[in-house]
Formats: C-alpha cells, structure tokens, sequence
C-alpha cells in the first residue's frame, strides 16, 4: 500500500493531462505551457497559450525568458515521444518546478482542446476514441 501511495503521489506531481491544463488555462491559473517540439512541428500546430522552447534550448533560454518561480507544463507530440520528458528535466536541472502534460499534443488535438497554426485557429475535433462525445442538445 505504500509504494502505491509514494508511486501514484509522486506521479500526480510530475504528471498532468490535456483535460487538466486545458481546465487550468480557462481558470486563469499561473503557469507557463511550453511547447518543446522542433520548429516544423510547432509551425505544423500548437496549442493556444503556449510558448515555443525546444527542449535542446531550455538550459540557455529558461531562465531569460520565464520567471524561476513560475511553474511550467512541457508537452511533446505524443504518448510515443519523449521531448517532453528532456525538456521536463532541462527544467528541473534549472530548479524550476515542472510537469509532462501526457498524451502531448496528440491528446491536447484529439479532445477537442483549443489549438492553432501560424494561419489561425485549428477545427476542434472530439475523438470518440479518447473520451465521451456527447451528440448537441437540441432547442
């Protein structure tokens, strides 16, 4: 039961999801998204309210361009890539107190969460594949 406990608690520390950020950035909460994906992919799509630091430039750009107690969620691609994690450690090598956001931006697309590209906002699609899609009420 302890290991369970110390397990799961220390992953709720360092982890959060697309659903969760997504919830926090509506509630005006303070922290920085980062996105640290290459410039193809962000130019490709981001998220709204990110910020693009590829994981190779956190240690030289992080602490001239976010405040040090700020806490900060990286995300990559997704599930099957892990920038996230570099970047999560460049940042916490610099001290700052930071958090993989799972499923990256695949998951951040696939529910339907606000996204864009250099042209503007992206469609938002909700993936049956990934969470409960419920058909409009009418009237």
């Amino acid at each position: 039961m302890t290991d369970a406990l110390s397990y799961f608690s220390a992953k709720l520390e360092l982890e959060t999801d697309a659903s969760d950020v997504y919830a926090a950035q509506k509630a005006g909460e303070d922290f920085v998204l980062v996105d640290v994906r290459g410039e193809e992919a962000w130019a490709q799509g981001r998220i709204r309210g990110a910020v693009h630091m590829p994981y190779r430039e956190i240690a030289e750009r992080a602490s001239d361009e976010i405040a040090a107690r700020t806490p900060v969620v990286v995300y990559c691609w997704s599930p099957g890539c892990n920038a996230g994690a570099k970047g999560a450690l460049e940042f916490a090598r610099l001290g700052y107190r930071v958090k993989e956001m799972i499923g990256g931006y695949e998951y951040w697309v696939r529910e339907g969460q606000p996204a864009e590209n250099d042209e503007g906002a992206l469609p938002r699609v909700f993936d049956r594949q990934v969470m409960v899609v419920r058909a409009p009420v009418a009237g």
